[in-house]
Formats: C-alpha cells, sequence, structure tokens
C-alpha cells in the first residue's frame, strides 16, 4: 500500500498529522508505504517521523493556484501511489492527487472537491472535535470508529545532529535549561507578554538555570525584550536564538530542553513532541481543540468571558486574557512539572 499525503501549511499542524501515519501504519502494516508531499520548511519535521518514507519537496507558496505547475508535479507522480489522503480542505490541495489519477482520493469534503476526490467524507464537528481526530479518521472507513488510545507525536532525534547544533551555537547543558517560544504567527491575541515572559526568565536563572529562546526571525525582537528586562549578570544566563537557527536545529535543540514554556504556537507541539515538561499558555484560543500531545503539560488559562474568541487581535484593544495571566501561575506549574529538577540556589 503506497499512501500519497498531501501535508497541512503550519508546524502544528504537521507535528500532529503523524497520528494519521501513525494510524496507517496500525491498519496496513509495515508495508504501508508514506510520502508526503509538504512545503520545504516541513522537511526537518518529517525527517524525525520514522512512519514517513520520504518528503516530497511541493514548491508553491500558500494560496498560490499555479494550475500548470499542478499539473506537472501531478503527472510526475502518477502510477506510483494506491491511495492520496488530502489534510487541507482547500480545492487547490486536491488538484495534485486528482492530476496523479491516483484511484483512491480521500479528504473532507472542503471547498467543493467533489470530483477531484473520490472518497469524500462529510465532518461531523462533534463527533470529531479534536484536529487529531479529524486527520486520524482519514485512515479509516467512513464512520469507523477511532482506536483508542490515541497515538501521539513522537519526533526522533539523532544525537550527532543535536550535538552538531550545541556546538555550532557555542551551548552547553552544564545547567538546566527553560526553553522560552514567545512568538506565535497567528497574532497577538496568542502573545503572552514579553514582561511575563522575563519575569519567569528572571526566577529560573536566579535558582541556577539557562533559558534559550526559540522561534522565528519575526520573533528575534520580542525575545530581545525578554533579555532586555532582565538585570546584567541575569542576561548573561540567556541565548536569544529566535531566526539563527534553522528549523531541524530549533527542534534538536528543543530536544535539549528540562522545562519549555510556550504560547499556543507550532514550537509548542513540537516541545510535546519531543516529551519535554511543558507550559502551554493560551490565551484567544483554546486546548480544546489542538491540545499538546504528552504525558508532562500543564495548560494555563484564565478562561475570561471572552475567551476564547480565536481573533488574531482583541476586539475589545485589552489582551487581559493575556495580560492579567500572572508569571506565578506559570512559576507554580513548572514547580509541578520539574519541581525535583530545580537546584538548591544555596549550591549556585
Amino acid at each position: 500500500m503506497n499512501i500519497l499525503i498531501i501535508g497541512p501549511s503550519w508546524v502544528g499542524d504537521m507535528v500532529m498529522a503523524q497520528t494519521l501515519f501513525t494510524c496507517l501504519k496500525q491498519r496496513h502494516g509495515d508495508d504501508c508505504m508514506i510520502d508526503v508531499l509538504a512545503p520545504d520548511w516541513s522537511r526537518p519535521i518529517l525527517e524525525r517521523m520514522p512512519e514517513v518514507r520520504s518528503a516530497l519537496s511541493f514548491p508553491l507558496g500558500h494560496g498560490a493556484l499555479e494550475l500548470a505547475t499542478r499539473r506537472r508535479i501531478g503527472r510526475s507522480l502518477a502510477g506510483q501511489y494506491d491511495q492520496a489522503i488530502l489534510l487541507p480542505n482547500s480545492l487547490k490541495s486536491a488538484l495534485v492527487p486528482f492530476f496523479a489519477d491516483i484511484p483512491l482520493r480521500t479528504g473532507w469534503r472542503g471547498e467543493m472537491r467533489y470530483g477531484l476526490l473520490n472518497d469524500v467524507r462529510k465532518l461531523d464537528k462533534e463527533a470529531y472535535p479534536l484536529m487529531i481526530e479529524r486527520f486520524m479518521a482519514l485512515a479509516y472507513e467512513s464512520g469507523a470508529e477511532l482506536p483508542k488510545p490515541y497515538p501521539r507525536p513522537s519526533l526522533q532525534i539523532d544525537p550527532a545532529s543535536r550535538d552538531a547544533a550545541l556546538a555550532h551555537f557555542g551551548l552547553e547543558r552544564d545547567r538546566p535549561v527553560l526553553a522560552l517560544c514567545p512568538g506565535a504567527e497567528f497574532g497577538e491575541a496568542k502573545r503572552w507578554p514579553s514582561e511575563h515572559y522575563a519575569a519567569v526568565a528572571e526566577a529560573r536563572i536566579r535558582q541556577g538555570w539557562q533559558v534559550w529562546l526559540f522561534g522565528s526571525k519575526n520573533d528575534h525582537a520580542v525575545a530581545e525584550q525578554i533579555r532586555g528586562r532582565l538585570i546584567p549578570g541575569l542576561r548573561e544566563e540567556s541565548t536569544n536564538l529566535c531566526g539563527d537557527t534553522s528549523l531541524a536545529q530549533a527542534i534538536d535543540l528543543l530536544s535539549c530542553a528540562d522545562a519549555v514554556v510556550s504560547n499556543d504556537s507550532g514550537l509548542m507541539h513540537v516541545a510535546a513532541a519531543l516529551n519535554r515538561p511543558l507550559v502551554a499558555v493560551y490565551g484567544s484560543t483554546s486546548p480544546g481543540f489542538t491540545p499538546p500531545l504528552a504525558d508532562q503539560v500543564e495548560m494555563v488559562r484564565l478562561g475570561l468571558d471572552c475567551s476564547p474568541c480565536f481573533d488574531r487581535t482583541c476586539r475589545f484593544g485589552h489582551y487581559n486574557c493575556l495580560r492579567d495571566l500572572a508569571p506565578a501561575q506559570v512559576d507554580a506549574a513548572l514547580d509541578r512539572l520539574v519541581g525535583d529538577l530545580l537546584p538548591d540556589p544555596q549550591d549556585s
């Protein structure tokens, strides 16, 4: 059984898609070969999933139609697959499997894809409230009960690759590492304030920890704001990696963290898939749809009457769901997760 997956366009979604790959292997056995057609940025994620045979490069940006390019890619894949499974719901995502004439083309109904798909599913959001359930259901016949317990994403780390990343950035693991992920591509309504992150960083550094900050180049400035709030002597115990690491390096370095504090973001799901002790901070969104899937997780949110709103910016302009979420709540969650890892301040 050779299956082509049309992958999602976001880091967190790609991590959660591993639950589908696991279900396909469970259903069809080890002879099931899974290839994923996805943007190049996702390759470091897919290469760390043992269920995936190949990550196939998809050269078009999010939202680009370029019908001729999609036809060319589809024809290049003709005759290679028994089934295609589409994770995006867009019409565009159905074109490559159609042009490849893959016999079975499975996906949710989405944007009027009748004809392009021949195994069209109608989504019952109450039956499948979690995104992973919506992914996993596509591995089975329509209406089939999902097997439990649900699989969880689990990214595999190559020690040599991790050591190379540590050496490249001159990082040592001589003290516990607190990883902070203060960014969120979705928008401001997912970003816990920099002053709150700084308070958590200061508390851990005073206890003998070091702090590494992760994110894209768009997050570099906010990470510097966090470091700028630390007094000299403490600031030097923090390292801003935002925008300097590749995604592969970020994944490998996150695997070194003794604890992670993150907004609801793609890196949150990466940290969960690495099974790192994780405090996930929620504002405008809810863990009811895309929770981090790991054993050692604390989800912190205020649950105001106006949240979750799922807006990119606060419609009231106050962002109280995040601003009023005090650092003490995150500190307490960290203590519950890794209290036994905390060094004695008298020894530091």
